[in-house]
């Protein structure tokens, strides 16, 4: 807790200092009667401060709610109706956080939130470089980019070569040499005196002395800042109009005050959280019911709306700022410094207050920012800067509309693009394509899922596989069921529908299994049922095996088999050879025996295969690191093993390699007899089987070997 105030207290400060002339500005642009606006919009702040889990600051509106207060007191044409708006908002943004209507901040772009804060960074830099060399004619805090005393952000820019103050460029220029190389003195160590705070009261200084040494430069009374004399409680009070609770236009301005306020409280509460360093996460839900709290509040005793504010949030974070403490005390600064403190406040320069917020502009808007988003590509640079100008150019609410809706333009055609996972596989002789159907399917996906579709050639195969869909839009189950019932009928195309929810009142249809039968059989040859195997071992070693559809397939090989291959493999439980060639139920006869030898009993089995059933590929598979190998190497004895080992030993004797140690502990010696033990289990094949010997000499079938790597996956074939 003590190492909380230590950071919160100093931050706090500078925070204040900042915001004392943004609420001034607030104040007087919106014509509300200047104490009680202030005092009780500072009220509501405390109120949110305290309830809300953020530590972004909060005391009077931003700018694009700045200008709603100014052209709805100007609407209902009393302030004390327009408090009661504001009461009615309040109420309005609690029933919003009840309700749990926060969510919305979720689904705000990270492109848009940090082109949002760049953009702020820009305007700041841009509305108070006219303060920092003395021309402060234009309120604090109008931040839109046409102003309301006729200029603009530019036209303000040209009109300081016409007016400007010695006295501010000295203090500004000096400022900002101070917050650029303070980190590099050892006053960076000192938490609770921060360079912005410095920054002011060397303000007050310097100023002090060109009023007593050099007079002609002194800074004059409009360039301080201003707060009035405090006249006592009664002053600040004003109390809202309930007779127009009737009023439409009344209900329209609460509306009007929720929504925008709203809205902007979350889009900076978002961009809070993205340059916090710790990266934590407030409920916006709580974050809506305390500023709804804080508005009826604040309107209950003539004050006007209150909302996040992403300057002085930006300033709090870089001060060193680390829980909703800052925020309190902020508002506790705030409100004694105006009762207590106004004459010594009064004198702080517009230019010392200008330079903290270029420099924090400059924090905001960085060059590495920039090349940051436009690292990560189009999609996310061109939203990014499109708010930043729309922002720029025109207001907060309305920029971040504009970026929304770029990046909504990129997200449409991201999902048409790629909203599935399409692949083709060739399973025996025929090429399947296969449609996945990812988590979530909306409407958005639906133009493209019936391109993909409509697209397919006559006489395919196809798998719409929803297994792992939870959710998909009925106008997408509308587009499948049409392919379903019309375009495959009329196209001759094979159709299987698999994994879709009960829910979807649209069944599971199988129209085909990938299993082989006698025909497929027939017309494959050993060199393309080779070349199967080949192709599977390399999905396997990808990682991209295909869907089996095993369920499936149980029933569809429950009439017969049709297996195009026998594989001899070792017992090793890391072998298993449907999966390093990724086939399904009916493919191979698979032979399994420790270190892939051969017997009578095996051999009688691959007679049958390749005479009554039709197999064309006979496939001797040994793998590296192979027990049986390395045991047969230590001549191990040990019961029936000791007959079975035996039968190795021909392959460590054809192995002549000059090797220092010949046994199971060199794994180089080891994997090389077994690649001999599977050209020996070969040989034997053909000397001890006179029926498939000749089938292999008329070129009905093939007898090849293979080596498994237990390490890669990857199986190497001898022919």
């Amino acid at each position: 807790m003590f190492s909380t105030v230590k950071n919160d207290l100093p931050a706090s400060i500078v925070v204040f200092l900042v915001a004392l002339p943004l609420c001034l500005g607030v104040a007087l642009a919106s014509g509300a009667p200047l104490l009680s606006g202030i005092i009780a919009g500072i009220i509501g702040g405390l109120v949110v401060g305290a309830m809300s889990q953020s530590h972004a600051s909060v005391s009077g509106p931003a700018a694009g709610l700045a200008a709603v207060v100014l052209s709805s007191i100007t609407q209902l044409g009393r302030f004390d109706t327009f408090l009661l708006a504001v009461v009615i908002a309040g109420a309005i943004q609690l029933i919003a956080g009840i309700a749990k209507s926060g969510f919305i901040a979720n689904y705000i772009p990270s492109n848009v939130i940090k082109g949002l804060l760049a953009a702020i960074g820009i305007i700041l830099i841009l509305k108070q470089i006219p303060h920092a060399v003395g021309f402060d004619r234009d309120t604090e805090d109008d931040f839109t980019f046409f102003q309301k005393d006729g200029e603009n952000t530019f036209s303000e820019l040209l009109n300081i070569f016409n007016f400007f103050s010695w006295g501010a460029i000295i203090i500004s220029a000096i400022s900002l040499l101070v917050l650029i190389y303070w980190d590099k003195t050892p006053m960076k160590k000192v938490k609770i005196f921060p360079a912005s705070l410095f920054v002011v009261i060397l303000g007050v200084v310097i100023n002090a002395v060109f009023q007593n040494i050099f007079p002609g430069i002194a800074i004059a009374t409009e360039h301080l800042v201003n707060i009035p004399k405090f006249e006592g409680i009664n002053s600040m009070i004003t109390l809202p109009n309930f007779g127009s609770i009737g009023n439409v236009q009344v209900w329209f301005v609460a509306f009007t005050i929720a929504i925008i306020a709203s809205l902007e409280t979350l889009l900076n509460l978002e961009a809070v959280e993205n340059i916090d360093p710790r990266k934590r996460q407030a409920s916006p839900n709580r974050e809506l019911i305390a500023q709804g709290i804080g508005n009826m509040l604040s309107g209950m005793v003539g004050g006007i709306p209150v909302t996040s504010v992403i300057v002085r949030s930006s300033v709090n974070i870089n001060a060193g700022a680390e829980s909703k403490l800052s925020t309190i005390l902020h508002g506790v600064f705030l409100l004694c410094s105006i009762v207590v403190l106004s004459p010594i406040i009064n004198l702080i320069p517009l230019a010392s207050l200008a330079s903290i917020l270029i420099f924090t502009g400059y924090k905001l808007a960085k060059v590495s920012l920039f090349k940051e988003m436009y690292s990560k590509g189009q999609d996310q640079f061109i939203p990014f800067i499109a708010t930043i100008l729309a922002i720029v150019f025109t207001d907060l609410l309305l920029g971040v509309l504009i970026g929304l809706a770029i990046s909504i333009f990129y997200i449409l055609k991201s999902n048409f693009l790629n909203p599935f996972v399409l692949q083709k596989e060739t399973m025996h002789e025929d090429e399947t394509m296969r449609l996945e159907l990812p988590n979530q399917v909306s409407f958005l996906n639906k133009a493209s899922i019936k391109d993909t579709l409509w697209s397919v050639p006559q006489n395919s195969k196809v798998i719409i596989d929803a297994t792992y869909s939870d959710f998909i839009d009925s106008d997408v189950l509308e587009i499948i069921n049409n392919f379903k019932t019309t375009v495959s009928k009329e196209k001759n195309i094979k159709l299987n529908i698999v994994g879709l929810k009960e829910i979807y009142k649209l069944d599971d249809h199988i129209q085909f299994v990938n299993v082989l039968d006698k025909a497929g059989q027939q017309k494959l040859t050993a060199d393309i049922i080779l070349n199967i195997l080949k192709s599977g071992n390399e999905r396997f070693v990808s990682g991209n095996s295909s869907e089996k559809y095993l369920k499936h397939q149980v029933n569809a090989t429950s009439f017969g088999q049709n297996p195009f291959a026998i594989v001899l493999s070792c017992i090793d439980s890391r072998t298993t050879t449907e999966h390093i060639f990724d086939l399904g139920l009916g493919d191979i006869f698979s032979v399994r025996i420790a270190g892939n030898i051969l017997n009578e009993d095996i051999l009688g089995s691959m007679e049958f295969g390749v005479h009554e059933i039709g197999v064309k590929l006979i496939v001797v598979l040994g793998h590296t690191k192979c027990g049986a190998i390395i045991g047969a190497c230590n001549h191990v004895e040990l019961g029936n093993l000791t007959a079975l080992l035996e039968k190795v030993k021909p392959a460590i004797q054809n192995e002549k390699t000059v090797i220092e140690y010949r046994n199971g502990s060199n794994s180089v010696f080891v994997d090389k007899v077994a690649e001999q033990n599977v050209f020996c289990t070969i040989e034997r094949i053909r000397q001890e089987s006179t029926l498939i010997c000749e089938l292999e000499k008329v070129g009905k079938i093939k007898i090849v070997g293979g080596l498994y790597d237990v390490e890669t996956g990857k199986v190497n074939f001898y022919e």
